[in-house]
């Protein structure tokens, strides 16, 4: 009798498999998220009150041009890269007590909204303030730090710190403030959301961080 019924089993069994796999091709299929500037901008200027969103306009300037330097200028930086590191400080990956708490309150669609809207905003130029330090940044911007395994930093940021779409961030005209906070953290270990950025950032001295932070923010 088993070996009756085996062949009708094996139909049965298969169905349930198909049914499955076809459910999960589904869910990895989901319709992307369609951005719209428009509403990113009304929450990045006005907030939501209702959810208790404070405008980021606040700490991150008018259109992104933060005159803060502790906090990043996000005006013309990659959609997918701010959405990415707004979704990322929802874990411990990169874990923040003024930024975690706002991006747990924003929905996907909130994040990529607004994100869309900072990459559509003009950049203000920064610039170098070190003069001594200003070959030493541009050298390892440049060409790395061979002796200790650095790579160039425009490999991937690009010589003119313009970035790489969906891959690698706009550093360009950056405050050196943040920058300098950023390399800290990831050799910290305080920031982990990019093995990569670890990895470089733990060969980096305090002197070398500095004069590169500040050649970034001389990049146009």
């Amino acid at each position: 009798m088993n070996r009756a019924f085996s062949p009708l089993l094996y139909s049965v069994f298969a169905a349930i498999l198909a049914v499955a796999s076809a459910a999960h091709a589904a869910d990895d299929k989901k319709t992307p998220i369609k951005a719209d500037p428009a509403k990113g901008e009304a929450l990045y200027t006005n907030g939501d009150n209702a959810r208790n969103i404070v405008a980021c306009v606040s700490c991150h300037g008018a259109a992104g041009n933060s005159t803060i330097t502790q906090n990043p200028k996000l005006s013309g930086q990659h959609e997918a890269y701010i959405a990415k590191q707004l979704l990322n400080f929802r874990t411990p990956d990169r874990n923040n007590p003024v930024m975690s708490p706002m991006a747990k309150a924003l929905s996907d669609e909130d994040i990529h909204n607004v994100a869309a809207y900072l990459a559509t905003q003009a950049p203000k130029p920064g610039a170098a303030k070190n003069k001594d330090t200003i070959d030493l940044g541009k050298h390892i911007w440049r060409g790395g730090i061979a002796a200790k395994n650095v790579p160039a930093c425009a490999g991937c940021h690009s010589p003119n710190g313009a970035g790489i779409p969906a891959q690698y961030p706009r550093l360009a005209g950056q405050h050196q403030d943040y920058t300098v906070a950023q390399l800290t953290n990831f050799r910290g270990g305080a920031r982990t959301n990019s093995v990569q950025m670890t990895s470089i950032a733990e060969r980096l001295s305090d002197k070398e961080i500095k004069a590169v932070a500040d050649y970034i923010a001389g990049l146009k």
